[in-house]
């Protein structure tokens, strides 16, 4: 019986405790529930700027959650200045945890109210309290910065390099702050000491420098970077990373001369392949500076047929020798002779095979379009194509090649199906689009412009650039020049034209020309027939009439969609061919002024820049 009472009782207390814990867990989840709630819409009164209801909840919730609240409700006191409360409320957080952080808070505090001695002892303080630990060091610095206080972050990061010794050296946070600061002579020196201490930061450093050098007015942080590598060079010789970077300064400046010095010395000095000399020729003909593009292959060149780069220098040197005499329609017959016969030695030396394809491709173009032999240009390529072991690739340049000269010398035919080939086989891919855009070109030239226009619509997103601007620019010469009734008679006429001009028949195409623009004087390619006949003119080196017909388009009709086309023509006719500076430097502030919206105005302005005298980066 006394059992059976004492196991009731029992049984009786463990409910009222089951039932005490249960109330209490309630309790506690509804306390929690209501601190979130609390904690959310203090925020959101923080984030409103309504600190006084920010402020009144956070100090309830300080008791519950001290470090997770603190930093919004000190910057709400500060905004309220309560430096009073907000003075107790840093005290307090100090005696729970010993931080430098909280007496930077405090002297910031101090620092408001104009007492700059009592913030720079506490500042002071903080720094003796620093660890050597790289978390801390960083947390101190960017309390510090938070607080205005750069040069408090600089010696925090200088104190922590110390106490680090070696292991890590702040280089980039205090490139930052300097930067931060405007000191880009001490932000520079931060950046180099970081790959001094460690090359593999280098291109890190690079990216960085790329887009502070680029904002250089006066062109002193690139000047200071120039000088302190080369201070670095000298001091160490075997640093091979300081001589990198100036070479890529030298690219970034489009002073491939100096580019072209620094890397023949380093390629010497470390013994190299010449590889860094191709890379390098071959941007230096990416920006039409063909002068150091023949230094940099011919230099590989002279390195003898057991290097590796070999082969490809001598072919690189015979296309940017031939991209030189060719591009500016500045060559005579001689030019084109020692061309020739260069191709044909290299040749001789190397051989006729797949390797060599791209060079029998260069000399075809040469003879077929340039010295009228287009039969022997025909068989070199027939042959070529038919080689045992010819990639893919290098067959389909052939072909194209093939087909240009074909449509040349009038085979239309032929040259479709070459075109039609290459786009079969290589369906997506650059070369493919390239065939389709020759193939889309050849309708035009035949009068086939709806079809032509067709496959153009399709290119206008091909995933080369420059097939899909070539598509847009043919394809609305056809939308925008079709008459009204639909009639196409003055198209033909204009593509006649520039078949017979793209076959070298200058006299032909310009007496078409003449036809299009006596029968159809109000038509609108009366504008694309002038430029047409200017750049016949180019061909013909018959500068003073190109500069006419340029000319007449500006005057004629300002506001023609090829007007700024013209004058940036007519200004670079003046820049690089007729020598007069002053001429090339009206026309291209003309182009600036008046066209802002044109794709030539960037490189209008660095060329007026450049003939002004201006340091152009």
């Amino acid at each position: 019986m006394i059992t059976k009472l004492f196991t009731i009782k029992n049984s009786h207390t463990a409910a009222k405790l089951l039932f005490s814990a249960l109330l209490a867990l309630v309790f506690s989840f509804s306390s929690f529930g209501q601190a979130l709630q609390d904690r959310q819409l203090a925020d959101q009164y923080f984030n409103n700027a309504e600190y006084e209801k920010a402020a009144e909840l956070y100090d309830k919730l300080m008791d519950r959650d001290p470090f997770g609240t603190y930093p919004q409700y000190y910057r709400c006191l500060l905004a309220l200045k309560d430096y009073e409360k907000s003075e107790k409320l840093v005290k307090k957080m100090s005696k729970k945890q010993d931080s430098p952080i909280y007496l930077v808070d405090l002297g910031y505090i101090y620092a408001l109210q104009g007492q700059t001695d009592k913030a720079k002892a506490q500042y002071d303080k903080a720094l003796k309290g620093l660890k050597g630990d790289q978390g801390a060091i960083i947390s101190l610095a960017s309390t510090f910065l938070n607080k205005t206080e750069p040069d408090y972050a600089l010696q925090t990061y200088l104190q922590g390099r110390k106490m680090m010794n070696g292991i890590y050296g702040f280089f980039f946070e205090m490139a930052e702050v300097y930067y931060q600061k405007g000191d880009f002579t001490k932000m520079t020196d931060e950046y180099l000491d970081a790959v001094a201490d460690n090359p593999m930061m280098q291109q890190s450093v690079l990216n960085i420098l790329q887009a502070r050098v680029g904002l250089d007015p006066d062109n002193s942080r690139t000047e200071y970077l120039r000088t302190s590598l080369l201070r670095r060079i000298q001091k160490n010789p075997e640093r091979t990373e300081f001589s990198e970077m100036l070479i890529w300064l030298f690219i970034q400046q489009k002073d491939f001369d100096s580019a072209f010095i620094q890397a023949k010395a380093l390629d010497k000095r470390e013994r190299e392949d010449g590889s860094r000399l191709m890379s390098i020729g071959s941007m230096a003909v990416s920006n039409l500076n063909y002068d150091v593009a023949i230094k940099c292959f011919q230099y590989v060149i002279d390195k003898g047929p057991i290097n590796p780069n070999y082969i490809q220098a001598r072919m690189d040197m015979l296309n940017t020798y031939n991209k030189k005499i060719t591009e500016n329609n500045t060559y005579t017959l001689a030019d084109l002779q020692k061309l020739e016969k260069d191709y044909e030695t290299t040749l001789a030396e190397l051989g006729r095979g797949p390797r060599t394809s791209g060079i029998i491709r260069g000399l075809a173009h040469l003879r077929a379009f340039y010295l009228d032999n287009t039969d022997s240009a025909i068989t070199d390529l027939e042959n070529t194509i038919a080689m045992a072991g010819l990639a893919a690739q290098p067959k389909a340049e052939c072909k194209l090649e093939l087909g240009d000269i074909l449509l040349f010398t009038g085979n239309v035919w032929d040259s479709d199906l070459l075109y039609k080939q290459v786009d079969k086989d290589f369906k997506h891919d650059p070369m493919g689009q390239e065939a389709k855009f020759r193939g889309a070109r050849l309708d035009y030239f035949r009068g086939d412009f709806q079809w032509a226009q067709a496959q153009l619509d399709v290119l206008k997103s091909a995933t080369s650039q420059l097939i899909a601007n070539d598509a847009l620019r043919l394809s609305l010469l056809i939308s925008d020049n079709q008459g009204l009734d639909s009639t196409t008679d003055a198209l033909m006429l204009y593509s006649k034209a520039d078949l017979l001009s793209f076959r070298n028949k200058n006299d032909e195409a310009l007496a078409t020309l003449d036809t299009l623009l006596k029968n159809f004087p109000d038509h609108s390619l009366v504008d694309d027939s002038w430029f047409k006949m200017a750049e016949i003119m180019d061909a013909k080196h018959n500068w003073k009439e190109e500069d006419s017909l340029y000319a007449l388009i500006v005057t004629n009709d300002s506001a023609s969609v090829i007007a700024d086309d013209a004058l940036y023509h007519r200004a670079q006719l003046y820049d690089t061919k007729l020598n007069d500076k002053a001429k090339a430097m009206e026309l291209y502030q003309d182009l600036i002024v008046n066209y802002p919206g044109s794709v030539f105005v960037t490189e209008s302005r660095k060329r007026y820049r450049s003939l002004r005298g201006d340091v152009v980066n």
